[in-house]
Order: C-alpha cells, then structure tokens, then sequence
C-alpha cells in the first residue's frame, strides 16, 4: 500500500500552527474529485504571500497574482454549507465561519482559507493560483483547493503537485452556480467541497 503524507501550512486567517500529517492508502474520492485529480502540475503552496515572496522559487509578480486569485476564488469558490456543524464536520471545530448570499437571500458556512498554491501550467500555459482548504482527518485530512483539487507532497523528491483541473478547471465548472451542500449532502460525497460543483458543469448533489 502507497505511503501519502499531506502538506503542512499554517493557517492564513486562523494564525494556527499545524503540525505534519501522514495516512495510509489514498481516501475514498468522488468520480468528480478523481477527475479534479488527473493531470497533475508541480505547484508551490503558500501560507502568506510574505512567504511565497521569501522563498523565492516564482516571482514577487506571480505570488501576487497567485494570492489575488486565492482571495477571489474564495469569495467564489470555497466549499459551502448550509450548516456550521457540517461545516466543521469536514473542516474541524472553528475552522468554519458564517457568509452571506450575494443577493442578500440567505447565509451559509465556508472552511477558513488556510493558504494559497500557485500551479505551474504544462504547454507554456504559465501560472495558476487558487485557495487552499484543510479537511479534517475524518475526512481524508490534506490540504484541497476550492475546486475540490488534492494537494500532493511527494517528501523523497520535494516536489509538490495538485491536479491541473484542481487549480485551473474549465470554464463549465469555474462558472457553475455554487450549490449549498446540507448534511446528507456531505455524508453521502464523503466531504467533497468545491462550491458544490460538479465536473462537466452540473450542480453536486
């Protein structure tokens, strides 16, 4: 059985330490985040933009390109749910917090953001940055993007890479409507997040 380990961060608005994680087989994954998955680009994952600036391994322009897209994406994009205790169900305890309906309709719960990667895309297509969530372990533990992309940390080379449509999904699924996932919602998909979105551009269900 292959060996994983999930990516450390610290956490961007929760200011917490956290420590190495490392699990046994790979967690049970939904056809749509298996998609998400599949082609995976070498990435650079951040907790602040100051940190992204100090390493030094892409420039100051694409860490603030990267984490501007982060911000944006989590306005958009993070995991919704329609309670708090689901929420923190997948994410852990007081790691949620309350956001409301651009219409001003209603209010939901989203996972704090604990962190941003930057991707770097095959074929010259440049960079791609997004946010960064982290389950609990209940729930496959690791850090995911918004979109429902795994984060991979591979510690005998160094090399850190997370699906390309997990950073930069097409356009059908970028521009669904987000859906609010309830309880039966979370039990039945196992966590999965990414705004409730489904591949190919359908609602998650």
């Amino acid at each position: 059985m292959m060996r994983s380990r999930s990516l450390t961060l610290t956490s961007l608005m929760a200011g917490a330490s956290l420590s190495l994680g490392a699990c046994d087989g790979t967690p049970n994954v939904s056809q749509a985040e298996a998609q998400l998955n599949k082609d995976p680009v070498e990435a650079f994952a951040y907790a602040s933009l100051d940190q992204c600036k100090a390493e030094d391994k892409v420039s100051d322009e694409e860490c603030d390109k990267g984490y501007a897209a982060a911000v944006k994406d989590n306005e958009t994009a993070a995991p919704r749910y329609s309670e708090q205790a689901s929420c923190e169900d997948v994410y852990g305890a007081g790691q949620c917090v309350p956001r409301s309906q651009a219409n001003g309709h209603g209010s939901f719960f989203t996972p704090l953001l604990t962190g941003f990667i930057i991707g770097r895309m095959l074929d010259g297509g440049g960079y791609r940055g997004t946010g960064l969530y982290r389950r609990d372990e209940r729930y496959g533990g690791g850090y995911y993007t918004g979109w429902g992309g795994r984060v991979n940390h591979d510690y005998s080379t160094g090399r850190t890479t997370v699906g390309r449509q997990g950073i930069d999904p097409p356009s059908a699924v970028r521009n669904a409507p987000a859906r609010v996932q309830s309880r039966s919602t979370v039990v039945s998909r196992g966590g999965f997040g990414g705004g409730g979105r489904s591949f190919g551009g359908g609602r998650g269900g």
